[in-house]
């Protein structure tokens, strides 16, 4: 049962001195005070209305930059059982995902993604970039099943729908045309905030860039935060799409006419990694975007199954002081077999994928699945991993309270490499 809370008592905070403990007043659902934890000291706040955290970790809450809603768990459904992996490459993956789609009905659609948004909830995410398909198999099916998961769990997580085109949009019979019109349709519709597409599935080069083009204009004049599925290959002969997209943004004055707040995002990326993509070219790209609300995605679970690598995330963000996030990407289908929903367990596995086992590292990592997640989806500013007066009171406490003085509580550092399976999660103040 959901309980409103005013007061943290007594949380050990990311960022601050290991023995310092902390109160946490809130307010109308945001951070109203942060007071140094004195016992001695009884603040005003209704009895049941304080969550006594007992000098266990509280941290900003984790974020999905990028989940595909009406995709996932099809590989553990009984409606799907005999579309069946057998190679385990791209090209099976948009077959098996292209048979699954004409069966996919509104009840099995609710079904699944209310488990995802279930278990991710439970988890700590309190924030989704929920992709959805639009095509002439499905029309608007998925995007009417989410914006029913998204009014479902409004009071437990923002989820925030992305309109998208996971075939070519300039290619094929009609060119398009039928399926740039359902996309556009989609656009039209308040509840969807973001528009996606995937530029590497048109048949040329022109036309890539046509689709780059087109969803770059369809982003400014619906008012949309932009997603581009990009470079996903590993052909060191093929240009990255990425400059054109760059070059796009540029042409179409993105910085001046984009609506506030509205982000831009790349994910996979596979073909910027090295030594396809040097360092002299990310540090011209990083220098190409910096006045761009760009963010990098990175998917290593789907990527390293699909094509061996992944985007180096760490890199981006440490070497270039570029925005990098990283996400589940799918769950249970042919795409990515493997894994589960937890943006954490991912944070951990990411340790061994990045080399990455610094205790700076893994604040990072943790960064990028909660603070850097949520400023990639343009749900608030990236940057340090930190509880702050002003921001949502949408937090995750880690571990129970632990009372021997020689074993603190629980750091980030080790939540990443480790874990902890018992979590409470608070969204704007409200303990779920």
């Amino acid at each position: 049962m959901s309980k409103n809370v005013r007061l943290i008592n007594a949380a050990r905070l990311p960022g601050t001195n290991k023995d310092e403990l902390w109160d946490i007043k809130i307010s109308h659902g945001r951070i109203s005070h942060l007071h140094r934890h004195d016992p001695n000291v009884t603040r005003s706040t209704q009895a049941d209305k304080v969550l006594h955290a007992g000098g266990r970790l509280v941290a900003p809450s984790l974020c999905h930059a990028h989940v595909h809603l009406d995709k996932c768990f099809l590989l553990q459904d009984a409606k799907y059982d005999d579309l069946s992996i057998e190679k385990g490459d791209f090209a099976e993956a948009m077959t098996l995902t292209g048979e699954a789609k004409k069966r996919f009905e509104e009840d099995d659609l609710l079904r699944r993604g209310r488990k995802l948004i279930h278990e991710s909830i439970e988890c700590g995410v309190t924030a989704m970039r929920a992709f959805v398909e639009v095509d002439e198999v499905v029309k608007n099916k998925c995007i009417d099943a989410a914006i029913k998961l998204k009014h479902e769990f409004s009071t437990m997580c923002e989820i925030q729908i992305c309109a998208f085109a996971q075939l070519a949009l300039f290619s094929g019979e009609d060119g398009g045309v039928e399926r740039r019109k359902l996309l556009e349709q989609a656009l039209a519709n308040p509840e969807v905030e973001v528009v996606g597409t995937t530029p590497y599935v048109e048949e040329d080069a022109a036309k890539e860039h046509e689709n780059i083009r087109w969803t770059i204009a369809k982003a400014l004049s619906a008012g949309k935060h932009l997603d581009f599925h990009l470079d996903y290959n590993i052909d060191p002969s093929k240009k990255p799409s990425v400059w054109v997209a760059v070059q796009e943004l540029k042409a179409q004055n993105w910085h001046e006419v984009a609506q506030r707040h509205r982000t831009i995002c790349f994910g996979h990326c596979t073909r910027l990694t090295a030594p396809m993509f040097g360092e002299d070219e990310w540090q011209r790209l990083a220098q190409s975007i910096k006045h761009l609300p760009c963010s990098f995605v990175g998917l290593p679970i789907s990527d390293l199954f699909i094509m061996g690598r992944t985007l180096h995330i760490p890199s981006v963000v440490q070497k270039h002081d570029l925005n990098g996030a990283i996400s589940i990407n799918n769950v249970g289908n042919a795409f990515t077999p493997q894994g589960n929903v937890d943006p954490l367990l991912l944070a951990s596995m990411s340790v061994s994928i990045y080399q990455a086992g610094a205790r700076r590292d893994t604040e990072m990592l943790y960064e990028c699945i909660s603070t850097r997640a949520k400023g990639a989806i343009g749900l608030g500013a990236t940057g340090a991993l930190r509880v702050r007066v002003g921001d949502p009171a949408d937090l995750v406490i880690f571990d129970e309270p632990i009372h021997d003085p020689e074993s603190p509580s629980i750091t980030i550092f080790q939540a990443v490499l480790t874990p902890p399976s018992d979590r409470q999660v608070l969204f704007k103040g409200v303990l779920l």
